[in-house]
This record gives structure tokens, sequence and C-alpha cells, in this order.
């Protein structure tokens, strides 16, 4: 008889139920919940939306390869929104460096300034998969699998995206 596998720490099980967020760490691991359960249904779109992505495991080497054995997939897109990307490149330098290659599938967009300060932390798919962060002080939020509040969150975000502009080009240009 095939018993599940206990899940190592850190690591995403797509399969197991959503995680609670009640820390940091938590927050991590429900967004690799989420990629892994966006993947595992084979999403085609995926939505990730922070003030700066500071907290987010963007540079987790399985992370990364996760996204690259799902954005080599046709019509694959992960759209990322931020009111700014300064902290990026010194937080998840990995994550820079793996973006090059993966450019025409990777967009970054920031919103106009009035928009900025109001955005949500929030892991969308083009499906039922949701995490979003409702206190960022005490780490409080929720992972789910909600096919109406995830609809309702991507309308939101799409009504921004709408009026966002590209930002954090994958390269610099210098004189």
């Amino acid at each position: 008889m095939n018993e599940p596998q206990p899940t190592p720490a850190g690591r995403a099980d797509a399969a197991s139920p959503p995680p609670a967020i009640d820390s940091s760490s938590a927050f991590a691991d429900a967004i690799r919940w989420a990629f892994a359960a966006a993947v595992a249904r084979d999403a085609r779109r995926v939505l990730c939306v922070d003030r700066d992505f500071v907290h987010w495991p963007l540079g987790d080497p399985a992370l990364l390869d996760l996204l690259t054995a799902w954005l080599r997939k046709p019509q694959r897109q992960l759209v990322l929104l931020a009111a700014g990307y300064d902290e990026v490149p010194r937080r998840h330098p990995r994550f820079v460096n793996w973006r090059r290659g993966w450019a025409h599938a990777v967009a970054a967009w920031a919103p106009p300034g009035d928009l900025g300060a109001e955005l949500p932390t929030l892991f969308v798919d083009d499906g039922p998969i949701l995490v979003r962060l409702f206190d960022a002080v005490h780490w409080r939020g929720r992972a789910e699998r909600d096919a109406l509040a995830a609809r309702l969150q991507r309308d939101e975000i799409d009504a921004v995206l709408q009026r966002s502009e590209p930002a954090f080009p994958v390269t610099e240009l210098g004189l």
C-alpha cells in the first residue's frame, strides 16, 4: 500500500492542503505551495502582486526549477506587479539572473503612483489557487483553492494592470 511521503520542511507539495499563514516562513511556504499547485493544475498564467517582493522566496532554487519546467510549456506567463523593484536585485539575485532567460514569459509591471501604495500581497493563478496576505506586520493571510475569490482578485488586478507600465527591465542600458 502506497502511503504519502512526508514533505521535507520548506518544500511545496501541490496535493497537500493549503498551508496556514502565521509567520514569514509560513508565507514563503504558502507561495511555494501556490506555485506548485498552479503548475500541477497546468495553469497558463500566474499573477504575483506585492509592493516590493522582499519577503517572497523568488531566489529559491527549487522554485526556479519548477518555474523553468512550467515556462517551457507553450503559452505560459508569469506576471509581476509591484510598486517598485529596487530590492529585488539585492534580495533575489538568483531570480534576476534566471529571469534573463525567460524575459519573453515573465512580465514585470508597475502601477501608476496613486495605486502603488494600495497594492495587496497576492498570488493568483488563472484558476482557483489564491494566496493573500492581509497583515504583513503580524503575517496573517490565507492560502486557498477558491475559484470565485481568485476570479475577483484577478479582475481587480487586471484593472490595475491596464493602467500600469512595464517595469524592471531585464537589462539596464548604460552609457
